[in-house]
C-alpha cells in the first residue's frame, strides 16, 4: 500500500512567489532586532511569505526579526535585504497562517481599490495658519507648513535636507509626534497624545 505523501508546512519561496503576489500598503508597525530594542517602522508592500518596511535601522540580512504590524498581529522571519532607509523579510509561517495573511492583504487592496475610509479616526483639514515652528530631535527650530492636520497627527512640508527621520520625536508648535513615513516635500507626524480639537491649531500653529 502506498503511503500518502506529507505536504510541507512551509511552501517552497518560488511557489509562494508564484501564489501570492506582493500588494502596496501603507500599515504602521513595530520591530525587534537580535538586540532585543523595539522600533517604529511603516510596512509598503507584502505578501502572505515577506514584506519591505521603512525602517529606522535595517539591521543585518539573516537577522531575526519580531514585527507587530497594525491589522496583521505579530509576525516573525529574518532579513532577507536591506535597502537606503528600511529593509526586506521573509515571513515564517504556516500554511494556515499564510492564507488568512492573504486573505487580510485581499481586503486592505480591495479597501484602496473601492476607495472606501481609512482608518484614520479622525478628519484632516488644512488649518487658516499653515506656518508652524518645528524642533527637530537634535533641538535645531526650523520654520515648517503644515500641510494637513487631524487630532491624531498632520503632514508637514519642509526641505528635504531638513526631514526627520522615520521613527524620530519632534515638536510641532507645543505638540509632541513621532515621525511615521516620508512623503514628497516633507513628512507626516502622529501625535503621541489625541489633541482636543477647540485646541488643536493654537498648539499646533499658534492658531
Amino acid at each position: 500500500m502506498a503511503v500518502p505523501a506529507i505536504k510541507p508546512k512551509f511552501l517552497p519561496l518560488a511557489e509562494e512567489r508564484r501564489r501570492h503576489q506582493r500588494v502596496k500598503v501603507n500599515l504602521l508597525g513595530r520591530y525587534m532586532l537580535a538586540d532585543r530594542q523595539e522600533y517604529p517602522c511603516q510596512v509598503i508592500n507584502m505578501s502572505p511569505g515577506g514584506m519591505a518596511a521603512i525602517a529606522p535601522i535595517q539591521g543585518e540580512p539573516g537577522e531575526r526579526v519580531i514585527a507587530y504590524v497594525d491589522h496583521l498581529g505579530r509576525l516573525e522571519g529574518v532579513i532577507a535585504r536591506t535597502f537606503n532607509n528600511g529593509f526586506a523579510m521573509s515571513i515564517s509561517a504556516t500554511l494556515r497562517k499564510r492564507d488568512k495573511l492573504a486573505a487580510q492583504l485581499t481586503w486592505l487592496a480591495n479597501r484602496h481599490i473601492l476607495n472606501l475610509p481609512e482608518d484614520r479616526r479622525h478628519g484632516r483639514f488644512v488649518p487658516r495658519n499653515p506656518t508652524a515652528r518645528l524642533i527637530l530631535p537634535n533641538g535645531v527650530n526650523v520654520a515648517c507648513r503644515v500641510i494637513d492636520l487631524s487630532q491624531s497627527g498632520a503632514a508637514i512640508s519642509i526641505p528635504q535636507d531638513q526631514r526627520p527621520e522615520v521613527g524620530a520625536m519632534v515638536m510641532i508648535g507645543k505638540t509632541q509626534g513621532r515621525v511615521v513615513r516620508h512623503i514628497e516635500g516633507g513628512f507626516a507626524v502622529e501625535f503621541t497624545r489625541l489633541q482636543h480639537p477647540d485646541f488643536l491649531e493654537d498648539n499646533v500653529t499658534g492658531g
